[in-house]
């Protein structure tokens, strides 16, 4: 068979990466826009595995119970596959359901890659989520090709697929998007911090290289030179072969400074930069980050903490608000201006440092010259880890586990990812207590997750 066919299939289970099951012959085939104990005939998409096939439901035979019109129209089964946009792969499904899928992804994870068959989990939605869980996207990218068609891109594709509206995001982002127009092909994003302004940051995609004809003005189609320019015409270049594609200019909104809120706590970070997507994630996450403290015992004020990955210290000021005024917490992250910021963030703690590295690299240096006094602060306190959705990985997480210290806390986007650390966790002696899960991305597969685990030693 070949992608186009038709198949008729039952689908039997939820997998990771917003995907379902279903079974041809004995072939697995992950279907998209299906529901566990549905008939539907799918079109296939990729055949080019042996392991597995992928295919997109064009049709429901025999509906589940929990499916319900689709809260975003233009990803509807009844739109052609190739035209429904990414971004909710859930959104066909009743809310209360899929957070019962997200829950046996979770556990299934879990289960096969951290050794943790049996685990009490939860899921929960965000703090103070409107029952609808729509209008969430404080953060919206979307795409611009070369025709200039503005929209986000196809599932599983790199197509733009202009769409009428974006109900995830919030009111004033789709109504920014809807009068997108004029750029050249790249990447748009639309920000909106606690101020309620949305910010347009334009990410025009690298000129490519100009060939020799062109820059001799033979067959030259300005429209296009403007275009790969983003806004406005190219400027001329030199005739060489070997031309290469430079960096286009950053734009300054990426750089602007915002403002956005915890409660009555203030962060300041780039406009470009990283903040939580859903608008109550941060609060929701810190309040995770908070209970998760607790329950590793809390914080002592005379210990050294550390939050690895810290962005611009969210979770830093939970783990020093906790300790007290004098707490001596490190915030690590590579990028050198959330670092800046997090200075800024946690400058009313005197005991607060904000280090820009790579979380092994600070680690392996830390190993290599803390003393004994320094490792015995260490071990009484707390590593919080916020990785991306890869994971800490394999030697992060030895690294941290050779600090020996009295509580981990381990906050995950990615269920998979977060299983396998934990199960190298546990090879070097520590256990989870809980492991609480928070439905951030309603509507799509994806599900955060706050794990906090102690040396069983």
């Amino acid at each position: 068979m070949q992608p186009g066919d038709l198949l008729d299939l039952d689908v039997t289970d939820v997998a990771h990466a917003g995907v379902f099951v279903a079974r041809h012959e004995g072939r697995v085939i992950f279907v998209e826009g299906a529901i566990p104990g549905e008939r539907v005939r799918a079109v296939l998409t990729d055949t080019s595995k042996s392991a597995f096939w992928r295919a997109d439901v064009v049709d429901v035979r025999d509906a589940s119970p929990h499916r319900v019109p689709h809260v975003w129209a233009a990803a509807d089964v009844a739109v052609p596959p190739a035209d429904r946009p990414g971004g909710a792969d859930f959104g066909h499904v009743e809310l209360a359901h899929q957070r019962e899928l997200k829950k046996r992804v979770l556990d299934d994870a879990l289960t096969r890659f951290g050794g943790l068959g049996g685990f009490p989990t939860t899921i929960s939605p965000a703090d103070a989520e409107t029952p609808e869980a729509l209008r969430w996207r404080t953060r919206v990218s979307l795409h611009v090709d070369d025709a200039g068609r503005v929209g986000p891109f196809a599932a599983r594709s790199h197509r733009v697929v202009p769409v009428p509206d974006l109900p995830l995001a919030t009111a004033e982002i789709e109504e920014v998007a809807r009068s997108l127009d004029g750029f050249g092909p790249g990447r748009v994003d639309l920000v909106q911090p606690a101020d309620g302004r949305v910010r347009v940051i334009v990410r025009p995609d690298a000129p490519r290289p100009v060939r020799d004809d062109e820059a001799t003005g033979r067959r030259s189609d300005p429209a296009r030179a403007a275009r790969s320019a983003g806004r406005g015409r190219r400027s001329p270049g030199r005739s060489s072969r070997a031309s290469r594609p430079s960096r286009p200019p950053e734009d300054p909104t990426a750089r602007e400074v915002v403002t956005e809120r915890v409660g009555d706590r203030r962060f300041l970070v780039d406009a470009g930069g990283f903040w939580q997507v859903h608008r109550l994630a941060a609060q929701t996450l810190t309040g995770a980050v908070r209970a998760a403290l607790e329950t590793g015992g809390g914080v002592d004020p005379t210990a050294h903490h550390l939050d690895l990955y810290g962005g611009v210290g969210l979770f830093a000021a939970a783990i020093a608000e906790a300790g007290g005024p004098a707490t001596r917490v490190t915030t690590v992250e590579s990028d050198a201006r959330a670092t800046e910021h997090a200075g800024a963030n946690l400058a009313e703690w005197v005991g607060a440092r904000a280090e820009t590295a790579r979380a092994d690299r600070y680690l392996a240096t830390l190993a290599a010259h803390a003393g004994a006094s320094e490792r015995g602060r260490l071990a009484r306190g707390v590593v919080l880890l916020d990785p991306p959705r890869a994971g800490a990985g394999r030697e992060v997480v030895e690294r941290v586990a050779g600090l020996s210290p009295a509580s981990i806390v381990y906050v995950a986007c990615d269920p998979v990812a977060l299983a396998r650390d934990l199960g190298t966790f546990r090879g070097h002696g520590y256990e989870p207590l809980r492991i609480d899960a928070f439905d951030l991305f309603p509507h799509s597969h994806h599900v955060e997750a706050v794990a906090v685990l102690a040396p069983t030693r």
